[in-house]
């Protein structure tokens, strides 16, 4: 008996041993990461999915390290900054932003820390139904929205815009502009993987219209399928998506997400134009839709930014549509180009001699603080991360040395966009208008929801649902 206690008592001691030696390295690890400055990992490709992070951060690595990382919270250490509403779906990691270091979290817990300094909003996914209030004088707010303003028209006036501090947008007007994007690089420009000859484009004219249109999002607020449906009436269109569809692409390719294949790409470089048309008409908001054409040796036949005269490589690289009187007028100058082998070839001289002359172009492309597929820079998301976190530690150094904080605050003109306005044809009978029955009254009752919520953001306190859509109905 007396020989089956003391094999107990060894047993026992053997697994408390073991345990404290486990919690020992387990503690000197965590130690290790509080004193680790983390690079954040890059996104390789944030126009396929937002939401992929390519490396998983050593907080999320191990369940057992996330379940007493507070043991250790660099938050005692390092300004924190909460995504309240989330973008890349990351838990918690450490930063470094040049020699700064900020800690960054989507755990609401966060909101009464000491520490935290601000919280980080994605446009899309902003809720009025939970935000952090009572909001402190020396809480920063900072917006991310690269979207359409069909994603949340509310957002996209004075009394909404202006509750914050720092704006990263497609404006060219916002503290970090986003307006290139879609554009990975001059050089993917000036390329000429996939620019056909004139010669074969011609040849292939028998089989091909002169204008392609591949749009499967339809009837949004810049009534661009009307246009388009208008045009088709004077001009043969190759409608490849699911708006106005008159041609099948292969079949590897109907999924949206071959958009991007080299194959998709090898079918639209065989046209001479291609309809570039925004989904809503806002300056500076410009999506793939125009870079593409450009990148492939194709001519845009472009609508949406009233701004784009700003961003094209040269003087005559793209036919603007709001240049034309009528959709008749539009296509009349489309047939010329495509039966004057001089004249469309005004419009590629830039692509083949590769001289981009637009100089804002050119400096926006080398002064970005981001990268677009590329591993060797910092996306967007993280430099604006960085420059949010940058500010911060501004205004902390700044009352260390007794100065007043920098105030930063957004403008009216961050993310703006006019009412939309459906296309006045003159031609066919009177059709249901999207802009007219939907997208029209959604954005005057975005502007009631912006003055809503600016009413009760200078509350300062928490409100309901209920209390945000009584104001926005009150009259």
């Amino acid at each position: 008996m007396a020989r089956l206690s003391v094999k107990k008592l060894w047993v026992y001691c053997f697994c408390f041993s073991a345990l404290l030696f486990f919690l020992i390295v387990t503690l000197q690890v965590l130690v290790e990461l509080g004193q680790f400055e983390k690079k954040k990992p890059h996104h390789s490709d944030l126009r396929g999915n937002k939401h992929e992070v390519d490396q998983l951060n050593l907080f999320k690595k191990n369940n057992l390290l996330n379940g007493i990382e507070r043991l250790s919270d660099p938050g005692h250490q390092y300004p924190i900054l909460v995504w309240w509403s989330p973008l890349t779906g990351e838990d918690s990691r450490l930063a470094g932003c040049g020699k700064n270091t900020c800690f960054f979290t989507i755990d609401k817990t966060y909101y009464d820390h000491p520490m935290t300094e601000g919280f980080l909003f994605y446009g899309t996914d902003f809720n009025i139904e939970s935000l952090p209030f009572p909001r402190k004088a020396s809480h920063h707010w900072a917006l991310f929205h690269e979207e359409s303003p069909k994603n949340n028209y509310k957002l996209f006036h004075e009394p909404s815009i202006t509750l914050f501090n720092h704006t990263a947008t497609f404006s060219s007007h916002s503290h970090m502009p986003l307006t290139t994007q879609y554009l990975e690089s001059v050089e993917v420009l000036k390329s000429h993987t996939y620019l056909v000859p004139l010669s074969k484009k011609n040849s292939r004219r028998q089989n091909l219209a002169p204008l392609v249109y591949v749009q499967s999002d339809c009837d949004p607020p810049s009534d661009r399928d009307s246009y388009v449906r208008e045009l088709m009436k004077y001009i043969e269109v190759d409608s490849y998506g699911e708006c106005l569809h008159n041609r099948d692409l292969p079949p590897p390719l109907k999924n949206p997400s071959a958009m991007d294949d080299r194959h998709f790409y090898g079918i639209l470089a065989q046209y001479k134009f291609i309809l570039s048309f925004e989904n809503a008409v806002c300056d500076d908001y410009i999506t793939e839709k125009f870079w593409r054409p450009l990148k492939l040796g194709v001519v845009p036949v472009y609508y949406g930014s009233p701004s784009i005269a700003k961003w094209l490589p040269s003087n005559k690289s793209a036919v603007l549509v709001n240049t034309f009187a009528s959709p008749q007028d539009l296509a009349e100058y489309i047939k010329d180009l495509d039966q004057n082998d001089k004249k469309y070839e005004a419009y590629l001289e830039w692509k083949w001699t590769g001289e981009i002359s637009n100089q804002l172009l050119l400096t926006t492309m080398k002064e970005r603080s981001w990268g677009v597929q590329d591993i060797s820079q910092d996306n967007y998301i993280d430099a604006f991360e960085c420059m949010v976190c940058n500010r911060v530690w501004e205004n902390t150094n700044r009352k260390k040395q007794g100065l007043v904080p920098r105030l930063w605050q957004a403008q009216a003109n961050h993310l703006s966009c006019p009412a939309p306005k459906a296309f006045s044809l003159s031609h066919g009978p009177t059709r249901w208008s999207s802009v007219r029955e939907v997208w029209k009254p959604s954005f005057e009752q975005s502007k009631k929801e912006a003055q809503a919520l600016r009413q009760l953001a200078e509350r300062n306190a928490n409100f309901t649902v209920e209390e945000f859509w009584k104001l926005v109905f009150k009259d």
